[in-house]
């Protein structure tokens, strides 16, 4: 039997239409990252240019050939193609290669499989995964045939028990687990209408995976929330988050807001994935500014940011303002903390530019503050404790007449007080 360790694979890639080799190269390398997170060897790598795929093989009919010679001079045991492959050319490919052979999409899905640790991860992915399986049963059983581990066959429920239900069950149980889903969605849409009503400015990390979202977040609690004891998870690898976690950051000036960390995102991310997954970014879509973090060290940087620029405007992100933090620019030789205007250089890990970012934030989400001296008469104390606690008190006197307050504070606020506003 093949264990994962034993996996030796080729893959495999169409450049359409000569899209340009930089964006082409860069999603072939993106594919053997995707394979090794999955534990997989890759042993080669064959390319095609075509104006369209082949309908019955995704390549054309000469390349199996090449490919057969690669897998016998290589010893490999696996086929990794760059897209996603329909039944048919998975049961084509399958029979003329006599290996096992899965795209893309099924690598994406057995890596979030396994880093989903919450219920409503685990059920956005097995949503995915089913309907990736219903039009695939077929190809999958011969698939399964052949051998029985590893990758495109761990993630939770695939085996031939799974692949024995038919079309139906699969239909019902993706139907029940979308009702499970509806109900943790709705509890989560309750939270952020709470949230809201207590006016707290929402900041989301976005950006693409393994960027350093999760660092951001751990440095930034540990310069002004440490004794919270709430760390994110965060590890050097593909999609290390994909349960959406919120922490309060709060100032020394009695502000605070909120920082929500997401999913990263990848080229060719499967439709329904994003789809699946569209209720938690949802929290994006919400937010009052987008903090886009970006490997500085990674020389396809550009190429990330344009993928993530991508995946924000298919999920209808379009209109918030964006902060560009350009994180482990240690690793490279520039002078960091740097600031210009809405981007940042600086280091997550080293917690250098912590300071410099959360002044950015402040600039874009606290506009809507008001600087001005209030006289609170004396019998209204619990209205100085509210300053207090809700409004940056600058200075503090007491006079015949009262309290006189030197503030900054919500315009909501000010307007609700406006009757003790002595100078603006």
């Amino acid at each position: 039997m093949m264990t994962e360790q034993s996996q030796r694979a080729i893959l495999v890639g169409v450049n359409l239409n000569q899209q340009s080799n930089y964006d082409f190269d860069y999603s072939m390398v993106e594919l053997g990252n995707l394979a090794e997170a999955c534990e997989v060897e890759v042993v080669g790598q064959i390319t095609q240019n075509l104006e369209k795929v082949n309908p019955s093989h995704y390549i054309g009919t000469g390349k199996i050939d090449e490919v057969k010679d690669l897998l016998s001079m290589l010893d490999g045991n696996l086929v990794v193609f760059n897209d996603e492959l329909s039944p048919s050319q998975i049961r084509n490919l399958e029979r003329d290669l006599d290996c096992k052979v899965i795209d893309r999409t099924l690598l994406i899905l057995d890596i979030f499989a396994e880093r989903a640790k919450t219920r409503e991860a685990q059920l956005q992915v097995e949503v995915s995964r089913l309907q990736y399986m219903l039009p695939r049963l077929v190809g999958l059983r011969e698939s399964l045939g052949r051998q029985t581990g590893g990758v495109g066959t761990k993630n939770k429920g695939v085996g031939e028990t799974k692949l024995e239900l038919d079309r139906r069950r699969i239909e019902d149980k993706i139907t029940a687990l979308r009702r499970e889903l509806d109900t943790l969605v709705a509890h989560r849409q309750v939270q952020r209408k709470q949230r809201k009503k207590n006016e707290l400015p929402v900041v989301s990390l976005v950006g693409y995976t393994n960027a350093g979202k999760s660092t951001v977040m751990n440095a930034m609690m540990n310069r002004f929330n440490p004794e919270s004891g709430k760390q994110v998870f965060e590890k050097d690898m593909l999609f290390a988050t994909l349960d959406t976690s919120v922490r309060e950051v709060p100032l020394p000036d009695n502000k605070s807001f909120l920082l929500t960390d997401t999913v990263g995102f990848v080229s060719k991310l499967p439709h329904h994935l994003v789809k699946a997954f569209r209720s938690t970014l949802e929290e994006v879509a919400e937010a009052d500014l987008l903090i886009h973090v970006v490997d500085y060290a990674n020389e396809n940087r550009e190429e990330l940011i344009r993928i993530t620029n991508e995946t924000l405007n298919e999920i209808g992100i379009r209109d918030i303002e964006v902060v560009f933090v350009y994180n482990k620019s240690d690793l490279l030789d520039i002078q960091i903390p740097k600031v210009e205007g809405d981007h940042i250089y600086m280091s997550a890990k080293q917690g250098i530019g912590i300071d410099e970012l959360v002044k950015i934030i402040r600039q874009h989400i606290f506009k809507d503050y008001v600087k001005c001296e209030m006289l609170i008469p004396y019998e209204m104390g619990q209205l100085v404790s509210y300053l207090n606690d809700h409004a940056h008190v600058i200075g503090t006197e007491y006079e015949e007449a009262g309290t006189k307050l030197t503030l900054e504070l919500k315009t909501s606020d000010y307007n609700k007080y406006q009757q003790y506003v002595v100078q603006a």
